[in-house]
């Protein structure tokens, strides 16, 4: 299906798993065409959705999964936790996530943004994390890295009507919130006595890619549970 028959296409990083897999979910059941980007296939089977494969933190293997997009609406989901105290950093953790959350931000928005529609939408996922967390200062330092990006770039898109936006959840129940990787730093439950579920967060992603939410730009808007109370 063409952008001209269905103008309403987003691009989804990390649509193998977790959040990015419930806001591909999400855009479909809402009439939207998908174009998922991740290293491995999810399991999706609706009409409208194709999938290239490809490491976001490989630059050459990211520019080739983007040729020909052109999409209304983009949504870099993909995300990476490596956690260690600060005497015990290792700048090849630093430099992965960075790459990820950063660099790959940087090089989807240059690449989309520019050709995008006007009244289009970018959302990144970022992490309530971004404000400083003990053990996570490398991934925090990227989380609010993406938070600077996207107010920047609203400022600039604003005249064109194109919002850009940073939702940060809390521990959300993926599967990063298992992995081996952060046994040293364990996820707080939030005071709500769950952890945040990804459909949760795909149905805020799903209202700011929407006309209604052309008013909201520039924002890093936080998915708690009231962790921040």
């Amino acid at each position: 299906m063409s952008d001209a028959a269905n103008p309403r296409h987003a691009v989804v990083t990390g649509v193998s798993s977790g959040i990015g897999a419930a806001i591909a979910a999400r855009l479909l059941r809402e009439g939207w065409r998908v174009t998922g980007i991740s290293r491995s296939a999810p399991a999706v089977t609706e009409a409208g959705f194709d999938h290239r494969a490809a490491d976001l933190s490989d630059p050459a293997g990211l520019e080739a999964a983007l040729d020909g997009l052109a999409p209304r609406a983009l949504v870099h989901a993909a995300g990476l936790l490596r956690t260690n105290p600060i005497g015990s950093l290792k700048p090849e953790d630093g430099q992965a996530m960075w790459r990820l959350h950063v660099d790959a931000t940087e090089r989807l928005a240059n690449r989309l943004l520019p050709a995008m529609p006007d009244g289009g939408r970018m959302v990144l996922i970022g992490s309530r994390t971004a404000t400083g967390a003990p053990g996570r200062s490398q991934y925090a330092a990227s989380k609010a890295a993406m938070l600077a990006l996207a107010r920047s770039w609203a400022a600039e898109l604003a005249p064109r009507g194109i919002t850009v936006n940073v939702v940060a959840p809390a521990a959300t129940e993926t599967p990063m919130l298992r992995d081996p990787a952060r046994a040293g730093v364990p996820p707080r439950v939030p005071p709500i006595g769950r952890f945040i579920r990804p459909e949760e967060v795909a149905a805020l992603v799903a209202f700011l890619l929407s006309e209604e939410a052309g008013a909201i730009t520039g924002q890093g808007i936080t998915v708690c549970g009231g962790s921040s109370l």
